[in-house]
């Protein structure tokens, strides 16, 4: 859950957070890699050896909930070749319209950008994007650690081009929205980059 949530980090990191030492958790993360759940890269920062970074596998990361992709899948791909592209573009819209209204009605009672970002990010927990808020040098972030329709978006990006335009909806016209991190897209996550206009 660590590597999912926080990314790559050396196992002092992880020992630091667990409240143990960085010996004990590179123990624990030598055993996830003989089950290949992790694997370990290798850093340069200069002089010295390099640092070990342990991130997760393609088989950890399917350990997570992905909402029956296989299924779904195959109800997008019946879609499209029974009723046409068109139709599987007017159900992502139809999509699009109600998590709209629903985004809308909850963060009704929020006031700033901030505190409406840091409701939607309780919204896209629940629904299973373990998202969370995130500042640094560039301003605030939505980081969404995971993505449970991931399947159904590598099968039609129209979700994710959806997704996006809705956030820039509830949250209004005085921020701007950019994607910066896509998972579709090879990143460990998707992260939307929100600033002041």
């Amino acid at each position: 859950m660590t590597l999912k949530m926080q990314g790559p980090q050396s196992s002092a990191e992880i020992g630091r957070r667990h409240g143990i030492t960085g010996e004990a958790a590179r123990q624990q993360l030598v055993k996830l890699q003989e089950d290949g759940l992790v694997a370990e890269e290798r850093r340069s920062a200069g002089r010295g050896r390099p640092a070990v970074y342990w991130h997760l596998t393609e088989q950890a990361q399917a350990r997570f909930p992905d909402t029956h992709a296989a299924l779904t899948v195959d109800i997008l791909r019946s879609i499209t070749e029974v009723l046409g592209p068109e139709a599987l573009d007017r159900i992502i819209a139809e999509r699009e319209t109600v998590t709209l209204d629903h985004y809308r009605r909850a963060l009704s009672g929020c006031s700033g950008h901030r505190e409406r970002l840091e409701k939607l990010a309780e919204l896209r927990s629940a629904e299973g994007y373990m998202a969370q808020v995130v500042e640094d040098d560039e301003g605030l972030r939505l980081v969404e650690n995971h993505c449970p329709i991931c399947a159904a978006a590598t099968f039609c990006q129209g979700f994710c081009r959806a997704e996006k335009a809705v956030f820039q909806t509830v949250l209004g016209p005085s921020v701007r929205v950019e994607r910066d991190e896509h998972i579709i897209g090879g990143g460990r996550r998707c992260t939307y980059l929100v600033r002041e206009t």
